[in-house]
């Protein structure tokens, strides 16, 4: 079993056989028979859920399920809706529930509104039946922001594999999302990147990290989820702020100049989301620079925020 910090920033999941072997037999069959008995509630939930969707979506307060798409998706919202301040809603790194941004919600909570949701395969919400895509997890998150925030613009704050969602989802609903912040957010093409940080000719434990990324890369982890390399599309003028860590790579020092080199090279690439993107390095921070330096997330959502408000 591989855990090292170099793999949390890959993915932020619990390593080596704990991402694979993970019960996908039994939480498959389970997930059948619990979508075969909600059938009927899906249906009628349909109808409100469009409902919500012209609303302020400010009904929806505390830690509830939700159905979205056949599946129970926990989410938690606090905080009321001001004007036309948007909704920032936090999105988990990979192998994390909504539990890791709970710092950052009871922050922005005190004076505007505020949601996380855990992805599917990820915290309380069910598991997914197969192999998930980009696609598969932007249908969930636009049923969950039908649900939560309404009409209401929205600010999506993604830490690692969140931030790599968000980034995917917002040129597709230019509508809805009028901002974006990416903490360390896992970068657009990693596996190509890793292949080349750490090439075959490794052993060791980076030979081990840059196996396990690229398995990890392909579905081989709790949301089975593809992460593809893909190129970055514009999501129009919006304000975007990304920020990567100092240091992360110092267990796998051989290749750790490379991998931070790829690391950073990615974080550039994002940049092409907008005409107002803004790059940062969090001092003092490894990968989870919202638990290492919240100041920092905090002020970054706050100017993003302040930033599509104006502008709404």
């Amino acid at each position: 079993m591989l855990k090292t910090t170099a793999v949390a920033a890959t993915f932020c999941a619990v390593a080596g056989a704990g991402i694979v072997g993970y019960g996908e037999t039994t939480a498959q069959a389970a997930q059948a028979q619990t979508q075969a008995r909600s059938q009927a509630q899906d249906q009628a939930q349909s109808a409100s859920s469009t409902a919500a969707r012209h609303g302020d979506g400010d009904s929806l307060s505390g830690t509830k399920k939700i159905r979205v798409g056949g599946y129970s998706v926990n989410v938690s919202c606090s905080g009321h809706s001001a004007g036309r301040k948007p909704v920032v809603v936090l999105m988990a790194g990979g192998g994390d529930g909504l539990d890791t941004m709970a710092g950052l919600q009871k922050t922005f909570s005190k004076k505007a509104r505020v949601c996380s949701y855990d992805r599917l395969g990820e915290g309380e919400s069910d598991q997914p039946n197969g192999t998930q895509t980009i696609d598969d997890s932007s249908r969930i998150l636009t049923g969950v922001l039908d649900r939560v925030t309404g009409d209401r613009p929205v600010v999506l704050a993604g830490h690692s594999l969140g931030g790599l969602i968000a980034a995917r989802y917002a040129p597709d609903h230019r509508d809805r999302v009028k901002g974006l912040v990416l903490m360390d957010a896992t970068i657009p093409a990693l596996t190509a990147g890793v292949s080349k940080a750490i090439p075959d000719s490794a052993t060791g434990m980076a030979a081990e990290l840059r196996d396990q990324t690229i398995a990890v890369n392909e579905g081989q982890n709790p949301e089975k989820f593809v992460i593809a390399d893909a190129k970055v599309r514009s999501a129009g003028n919006i304000p975007v702020q990304i920020i990567r860590h100092e240091s992360q790579y110092a267990e796998v020092p051989d290749y750790g100049p490379a991998l931070e080199e790829m690391w950073a090279e990615g974080q550039e690439q994002w940049r092409a989301l907008s005409g107002r993107s803004r790059i940062s390095v969090a001092a003092g921070s490894g990968h989870y620079i919202h638990v290492d330096r919240p100041d920092i997330a905090v002020k970054a959502i706050q100017r993003v925020t302040a930033q599509a408000t104006a502008h709404s």
